[in-house]
């Protein structure tokens, strides 16, 4: 059980989020909603018998029903709703700003418009600031497992959103393919100023990690835990201040670690590695990032210095401007010390 004082502070600290996927945040309840309201056909007869198929052996076992879920996804309204839902949500867990994901070819494929997706999602995102005080940045992801002439595609439909966008991301399954397939695309989106981050070092191996580096050039690493398998790379990770925006029970549920008490996040952060907490598809894998850092303190040596020292990094790590990061800063300081 967590100490009393250890938990006021992860409830109390203001929370930075840099790897979340706004499908991933869609709850069986939401689904069955959805469902109802646009008269889709789903595989399972009740929301527990959804949840109870939650129990996955891999990425992709994941992935099979995070895309079927999708399906329930048409308009411009349910984006909207989906996102309000995640975002209040984040603001419970005192979420202050939030870098989400969204992966437009999923929609696209089914015939929704991209300026639908888009539509739904920033009209949530300016809801939850005006409403809120949750600020947030949204980062069209490639689907890794299609190829690169479909991000091309999907890059040439989101430019004229670009305003929009604040980056680009890269992700589904990881396993034979590797950053390297989308260098063409990424340099695209690098020269249309989308800062460029990329899912690398979950199933992948290290070897893809150095890749989103080099080829890609990508700003931010999202999950990396495969990086100690490489001492270099580590040192590297360190040195340069790169962020891993690391998903602890998603890790956990996934199977790359068997039990949180395998997890590398505390070596990590001992190491000097600007390592972060997120709840990646909280809907999925059991948690919110309350908690996620619930998990890892419970789990792992994790104590106060390093709980404050977490919420610092993702505010380095984040995209937001420098006065705002030195205020967030000083509120995590000020919380520390109460």
């Amino acid at each position: 059980m967590l100490d009393p004082a250890l938990d006021r502070l992860i409830r109390d600290l203001p929370k930075v989020e840099l790897h979340l996927h706004i499908e991933g945040t869609l709850e069986p309840e939401m689904v069955f909603q959805l469902a109802a309201r646009h008269g889709v056909a789903l595989p399972y007869p009740s929301v527990e018998a959804l949840r109870a198929a939650y129990d996955f052996t891999d990425l992709q076992s994941f992935l099979d029903i995070y895309y079927a879920g999708c399906d329930v996804l048409r308009d411009e309204d349910d984006f909207h709703a989906m996102t309000m839902a995640y975002f209040r949500r984040a603001h419970a867990d005192r979420v202050v700003h939030a870098e989400i994901f969204f992966d437009p070819q999923t929609h696209t494929a089914r015939g929704v418009a991209m300026a639908t997706v888009i539509g739904g999602i920033r009209r949530a995102m300016a809801d939850a600031e005006r409403e809120l005080g949750v600020t947030s940045r949204l980062i069209l992801c490639f689907l890794r497992h299609l190829s690169e002439a479909d991000a091309e595609a999907t890059l040439d439909a989101a430019l004229p959103f670009k305003d929009q966008l604040a980056g680009v991301g890269l992700d589904s399954g990881e396993r034979g393919n590797p950053p390297g397939k989308f260098a063409r695309v990424f340099a695209r989106a690098r020269a249309a100023g989308l800062r460029p981050v990329a899912h690398a070092g979950e199933e992948g191996p290290a070897a893809y990690i150095h890749e989103a580096l080099d080829v890609l050039r990508v700003v931010r690493i999202d999950h990396g835990v495969r990086c100690d398998e490489d001492d270099a790379l580590v040192e590297r990770l360190a040195v340069d201040r790169v962020p891993l925006t690391v998903c602890p029970l998603s890790n956990v549920k996934l199977r790359v670690y068997p039990r949180m008490e395998d997890h590398n996040l505390a070596r990590l952060l001992a190491r000097g590695v600007c390592v972060t907490v997120n709840s990646d598809d909280p809907a999925y894998f059991g948690g919110y990032m309350v908690d996620n850092y619930r998990a890892v303190c419970a789990a792992l040596p994790i104590g106060r210095p390093q709980l404050v020292q977490l919420a610092h990094n993702a505010v380095e790590a984040s995209w937001l401007p420098a006065a705002r990061k030195a205020e967030l800063d000083a509120q995590i300081l000020a919380v520390a010390a109460a």
